[in-house]
């Protein structure tokens, strides 16, 4: 699955969550976003855990700083399985 495969999959998971169109691409943070809170980050993980059916490991999503590495991250868990 590609980064560009993982983020298609993503606009879908945002589109559902955020109230306000987010259009992604791998540079956005969560500054970016106005409505993207601590809360709305979690609804988004378990949202892509779910999606994806992967899990992460404490920490792995934190350390991601963008879309596009937390892509990169969905990525290479969903080749781990």
């Amino acid at each position: 699955m590609t980064q560009a495969d993982v983020l298609a999959k993503l606009q879908t998971i945002f589109d559902d969550l955020f109230l306000e169109p987010v259009t992604l691409i791998p540079a956005l943070t969560a500054k970016d976003v106005p409505e993207w809170d601590s809360l709305m980050h979690i609804s988004l993980v378990v949202a892509v855990e779910k999606a994806f059916n992967v899990r992460f490991r404490v920490g792995e999503v934190e350390a991601t700083r963008n879309v596009g590495e937390f892509a990169d991250l969905i990525a290479k868990r969903t080749q781990e399985r």
